[in-house]
């Protein structure tokens, strides 16, 4: 049995019952990467005397009887641009290429608390600006269906070590698109949740109004694991909030699925299309209403996101000065220091963002910019509203292409934005979306979105269980 290749709730059984330890399955995992990190460059740092003296300490309890929790003792992969506390975390960017964390982020202390093993923190577009994994500063993360193809970013390091059994599980970060573009590219789960609804404490800010942590996971079950531990309030985090949503379970027959006609036009990859309208055909076959929906804002979608996010990256980054934390350069007074710093610190997307969003915010161009992008949002969101008064959820693509090559688009910013068009609406609205494996074009995954209203988190991953158990 390859322990690596078991999924949350497998791997939870063969403690429980004693096939083997924790100790295995952690060195099963950091085998593999040992094998394989030198060709993917998933992992950034590896956490191996962390995540053993973890698994040992879940063994032990194991061995004396006692009672572990669903998470106990299974390895985790860590998005290097969440802290834990100890460990390096250098949000794949020079400017923090030194920096370890001095504290544990909310989410990684319930975590701990649950008994995860930590094995390392993963590689991601730097400052989780991209939809590639191209941009880090510690080079790119490949797909691990084909090398020669990019992951999907920015979570690209969380998604492709999933993907290739370097860890059960991981956590990533969503800010347009950042979970479920690379859970789409490389054929497995990744879940945005509501925006409030899982702490941000501990997360490298890049756009704090869209920013959330999320599961990358093998299943949706193993989706609902974690996103169950992770969630609920925190003070520390004044966006976050508890919901009181009652849960109740949802019958496959009375579903009523949106397919917004916006999300298939010109643009979208025929067999990307085709594989598309196949699940949800599965859905309509299990007994979904399937209804064809507006959302007359999405064109203005990407434009949007383009002035809000930068904005808000810009005013994020500025704490980046070299005189609190991080790299310093020296300079004969402050000004050339601090210019110095960034100039060094700073890769080629971070540096647009940071002068798009400073533009955007300058005197004479804010109203015209980003306060006219603002009201913009706010219509997307009322779409949601209007739509989810007829229909339970949204489906549709992630991405209008399956993975590119690794260098095809980097020289083409407008290219590169392109590939959010799909999921950047969610982020905007606060809506919780996932992403769901639906078969290949090539050798090259696919995955189906499935958007639900806020809060409704607990329905989308029921309503994606459905298309996970149709055949069993």
């Amino acid at each position: 049995m390859e322990l690596n290749k078991l999924t949350i709730s497998q791997a939870h059984q063969g403690l429980k019952k004693k096939e083997f330890s924790s100790i295995e399955l952690t060195e099963s995992v950091l085998n593999r990467i040992k094998k394989r990190n030198q060709e993917i460059n998933a992992y950034l740092t590896v956490s191996e005397e962390l995540a053993l003296s973890q698994a040992k300490r879940t063994d032990n309890k194991i061995k004396n009887k006692e009672e572990i929790s669903v998470l106990e003792g299974i390895p985790l992969a860590v998005k290097d641009a969440i802290l834990v506390d100890g460990i390096r975390c250098t949000s794949a960017s020079k400017i923090l290429e030194n920096y370890i964390a001095p504290y544990d982020a909310t989410v990684i202390k319930k975590l701990r608390k649950a008994g995860s093993v930590f094995v390392g923190k993963t590689n991601l577009d730097e400052f989780t600006m991209g939809a590639s994994g191209e941009n880090s500063a510690f080079g790119p993360t490949k797909n691990p269906h084909d090398l020669k193809m990019v992951p999907g970013g920015s979570s690209s390091g969380s998604a492709a070590a999933v993907a290739d059994d370097q860890t059960i599980y991981a956590l990533g970060t969503d800010t347009g698109g950042s979970i479920r573009q690379p859970a789409s590219f490389c054929g497995i789960v990744g879940l945005k949740t509501t925006y409030g609804r899982v702490s941000r404490y501990g997360l490298i800010a890049h756009a704090s109004s869209l920013d959330q942590i999320g599961p990358i996971t093998k299943t949706v079950e193993d989706a609902r694991i974690i996103f169950d531990i992770i969630k609920g309030k925190d003070v520390k985090d004044s966006t976050n909030m508890d919901s009181q949503n009652e849960e109740s379970e949802i019958k496959i027959k009375n579903l009523k699925i949106g397919i917004p006609k916006e999300y298939f036009v010109e643009g979208i990859d025929p067999d990307v299309e085709k594989i598309v309208k196949e699940a949800i055909n599965e859905y309509e076959k299990m007994g979904a209403n399937i209804v064809e929906v507006s959302l007359p804002y999405t064109e203005y979608a990407l434009a949007c996101y383009y002035i809000i996010m930068p904005a808000e990256a810009s005013t994020n980054l500025a704490r980046y000065d070299g005189i609190r934390y991080g790299l310093s350069e020296k300079g004969e007074n402050l000004l050339e220091g601090y210019l110095k710093t960034k100039q060094k610190g700073f890769g080629d997307e971070v540096t647009r963002r940071i002068m798009m969003g400073t533009y955007v915010l300058s005197a004479g161009y804010y109203d015209a910019y980003y306060l006219k992008a603002q009201k913009v949002r706010t219509l997307i969101k009322q779409d949601f509203d209007n739509v989810f008064k007829k229909v339970d959820v949204l489906m549709g693509p992630v991405s209008p292409t399956p993975a590119f090559k690794i260098g095809e688009k980097i020289d083409d910013p407008v290219s590169m934005y392109l590939a959010d068009i799909y999921t950047v609406s969610a982020s905007l609205a606060g809506i919780p979306a996932i992403s769901i494996p639906i078969g290949k074009i090539d050798k090259l995954p696919v995955g189906l979105q499935i958007m639900g209203k806020q809060f409704d988190d607990e329905k989308i991953l029921q309503v994606a269980k459905f298309y996970e158990n149709r055949n069993l």
